[in-house]
């Protein structure tokens, strides 16, 4: 039986380094693919892994229709036995029933991975769709550290190192100084209480205190 499976996790635990390495697995054992991303960091129509991989990919905007393109392909004789869904956050509802509907009708295995919810700890509408709707989600059991040491487990949006919470759900970034716009992986706790790597830097006492000792 054809499987919709969304794996997933936060930034930097390697999951378009898993997608591209899939996409290969499943092409050496005979299987032809297509593999589809949306607003890579590295620019349009290309997957790019944080371990230096780079894959050509077919880009995914808003207006585009993966039942429609998956049909046009086997009408024209093309084989397809398999998708893989990078940067799957940024589709739309209607995209991901479109894959539901190529698992169910076409028979074909989807492979999505993307993040579950944003720099406000919102779930991306993409995101939430495949969560309704997977066979199964997978969680990357390899992921990023907080400054702290801890888990990360939440993205945070940083300007200048200090964390924002307001502004457009999607801004291209990425985790590597230099950009204006950065995302920095917290865990909850540091990430409730907005503090970055470089807020705690610059903190005598990098774990303040949860309450205003003034009130006591």
């Amino acid at each position: 039986m054809a499987e919709l499976v969304f794996h997933t996790g936060p930034m930097d635990c390697g999951k378009s380094t898993l997608a591209l390495q899939l996409d290969y697995t499943q092409s050496s054992h005979g299987r032809r693919g297509r593999v589809f991303t949306s607003q890579d960091r590295s620019g349009s129509g290309v997957i790019t892994s944080r371990l230096g991989l780079k894959v050509a990919a077919l880009e995914v905007d808003a207006e585009f229709d993966f039942w429609r393109y998956v049909i046009g392909e086997l009408t024209q004789a093309r084989r397809v036995d398999y998708i893989v869904c990078d940067e799957a956050q940024f589709y739309t509802p209607e995209q991901v029933d479109q894959l539901a509907r190529i698992v169910d009708e076409l028979q074909l295995d989807v492979y999505a991975f993307g993040i579950l919810a944003d720099f406000r700890t919102h779930l991306f509408p993409g995101s939430q769709r495949l969560v309704e709707l997977a066979d199964r989600m997978e969680t990357l059991p390899i992921g990023p550290l907080c400054w702290c040491g801890a888990r990360g487990t939440h993205n945070a949006r940083t300007v200048g190192g200090l964390m924002v919470t307001e502004g457009t759900q999607v801004v291209v970034g990425d985790t590597v100084a230099g950009s204006e716009v950065r995302y920095e992986v917290l865990c909850r706790a540091h990430h409730r209480r907005r503090m970055t790597a470089v807020r705690a830097k610059a903190t005598l006492n990098p774990e303040p205190l949860p309450f205003d000792p003034e009130n006591f």
